[in-house]
């Protein structure tokens, strides 16, 4: 489904990243995984591998522009475009307000918030230049309602739900799509790591879901033209089952799409609105 297309995907070491990376290799995509973990990395592309995917594994930190801004720059020189560029890399320490530094604040802020704004700026002149593109940002549930202990990783995922709804009207004239997509389903906690998931009996593991399946939501969303969908919030675990169920081809409607059936007709309505 997309062969001959060129994805990017950050924070690709481990859990939904690299289920992503894997959905869209096995979809015939090939993929630039980054992470700032080497040791991670090295293990989804030996994944990537075994699945004979064509990968390339750069070491990125997504709180710098010039970095990724260089690595962009090495994907393009090696296969010659980006069509897609998935920001999930984060850093969400579970930490009380008045317990949270200025310091920790913004570190969870450049990598969350701000490494969408670095995927972005990064790739613009690229798909620009090439006639389109898809990025992508990580939604969940803490984009549209708070918990405790997450007072910045909230604020990080509501800023990127409207970073995307006012970026997408500028970069509709050059058919580039923005949008997030939230896994949809429960999945592993951000801080367990592979060994401690290698050690946990199967029982133990049975209530998250497959983050390969959970990446097939986003290999259907970058295979849609661009310009169908832009500032929408997706839920890669709805059309997951969507696509199960009906096929990848399947006849579009909002509650097979996304958990928030509601938001996103009023979004359509509104874009029609604003758009005219």
């Amino acid at each position: 489904m997309l062969q001959g297309k060129i994805a990017f995907v950050t924070g690709a070491g481990r859990g939904l990243g690299w289920g992503i990376a894997r959905a869209f290799g096995r979809a015939g995509a090939r993929v630039c995984i980054s992470d700032i973990n080497d040791q991670d990395l090295a293990r989804c592309q030996a994944d990537l591998a075994t699945d004979g995917s064509e990968c390339l594994a750069l070491h990125l930190d997504v709180s710098s522009l010039p970095d990724f801004c260089a690595a962009v720059e090495r994907v393009v020189g090696q296969w010659g475009r980006l069509d897609v560029l998935v920001q999930n890399a984060v850093y969400m320490p579970l930490v009380r307000f008045e317990d949270t530094s200025a310091d920790l604040w913004w570190r969870q802020l450049h990598v969350s918030l701000g490494g969408l704004f670095n995927a972005t700026r990064a790739a613009w002149d690229v798909m620009k230049t090439q006639g389109g593109g898809h990025i992508m940002g990580i939604a969940s549930g803490s984009s549209a309602h708070g918990f405790k202990d997450e007072v910045t990783y909230c604020t990080g995922k509501h800023g990127q739900e409207g970073f995307v709804k006012a970026l997408s009207l500028e970069a509709a004239a050059y058919h580039i799509a923005l949008n997030t997509v939230g896994p949809g389903k429960r999945i592993k906690p951000t801080d367990v790591t592979w060994e401690q998931l290698d050690a946990m009996p199967p029982e133990a593991r049975a209530g998250w879901a497959d983050p390969v399946e959970l990446g097939k939501g986003f290999a259907w969303l970058a295979n849609q033209s661009p310009d169908r969908f832009s500032g929408y919030r997706f839920d890669a675990g709805v059309i997951a089952d969507t696509i199960a169920q009906d096929g990848w081809d399947f006849a579009f409607s909002p509650e097979k799409v996304t958990l928030y059936v509601d938001d996103f007709l009023a979004r359509q309505k509104w874009y029609a609105n604003y758009t005219g």
